[in-house]
């Protein structure tokens, strides 16, 4: 009798004082979490909405935390590094000094120049991956598979073009801060959870989700730059029409869903270009 009294006290009989000990210890301990999650998530929140600068081309307010100077300056530690990753420069000088020769009549038009970057443009030897791609402040870069792939020179130029919309619209610097954002958010939702799987789960499917979403639209704007460039610098804006056709070739016809993809479909892209053709020379 003595020890089921013993018992009932310490292991379960009501009004045990461990039990409600355990179970206030634990409400506290998930408010405690609760209340630092929120305010990391409110400081993450501030960080991203308070740091905004200019863009001289486009004239809008852009949340990135960078400084152009800062981003040439990444641009120009990162290349030798980026480029070793597809092989290093192609050793074809003539070839070099087309895509050299393009670059800067693109560069040279009144929108770029006025964007302020010291743009330099370079092949790379990789002859299987197609590819192209820019730094943040200029340094643009095309692989030697789709170089290869163009029949002129316009096909060249829509390339090119559509990566200078890309420093242009300053989309590294854009993916940086929002990146930065996401993360910072998700750490908060696993911190204000208590380190809840489903919860951290949801909130990572959640951040990718919206990486792509900003993805996807960063391409469609740097083809609206890429024909305007085109414009300027006397190609021909179809060409990129033309491109369109020639990664989709390259693909295999091998596609996710949109909605699931970093890149818009090739379809919805040219009806854009059409639009953005269209548009700038006021038709």
């Amino acid at each position: 009798m003595y020890g089921n009294q013993q018992n009932k006290r310490y292991y379960g009989g009501t009004g045990d004082p461990y039990s409600r000990q355990g179970r206030g210890a634990g409400t506290s301990r998930f408010k405690i979490f609760l209340i630092i999650g929120l305010a990391m998530a409110a400081f993450q929140a501030f960080k991203f909405f308070s740091n905004t600068q200019l863009n001289p081309v486009t004239g809008e307010e852009q949340r990135v935390q960078w400084t152009t100077d800062q981003e040439i300056q990444l641009g120009l530690q990162s290349a030798p590094q980026m480029a070793q990753q597809y092989g290093g420069l192609h050793p074809d000088q003539r070839a070099q000094e087309l895509v050299k020769k393009v670059g800067k009549k693109l560069a040279a038009t009144k929108t770029a120049r006025l964007a302020g970057y010291p743009y330099a443009f370079h092949l790379l030897a990789d002859n299987r991956t197609v590819n192209a791609f820019a730094l943040p402040g200029g340094q643009t870069f095309i692989t030697a598979a789709l170089f290869e792939r163009f029949n002129t020179e316009d096909e060249l130029a829509g390339v090119m073009g559509h990566e200078l919309g890309h420093v242009i619209e300053r989309h590294g610097a854009e993916r940086m801060a929002k990146t930065g954002l996401i993360q910072g958010l998700i750490q908060s939702v696993m911190i204000g959870s208590g380190g809840s799987q489903s919860m951290s789960q949801i909130a990572n499917m959640v951040g990718n989700y919206a990486s792509m979403k900003y993805g996807r639209d960063q391409e469609l704007e740097s083809d609206n730059w890429g024909v305007l460039l085109m414009i300027e610098a006397g190609y021909d804006p179809k060409a990129l029409i033309t491109v369109m056709d020639i990664l989709e070739e390259s693909s295999g016809g091998s596609r996710v869903p949109e909605f699931q993809s970093s890149h818009p479909s090739p379809e919805n892209r040219r009806e854009k270009i059409r639009e953005a053709i269209a548009r700038h020379r006021g038709q």
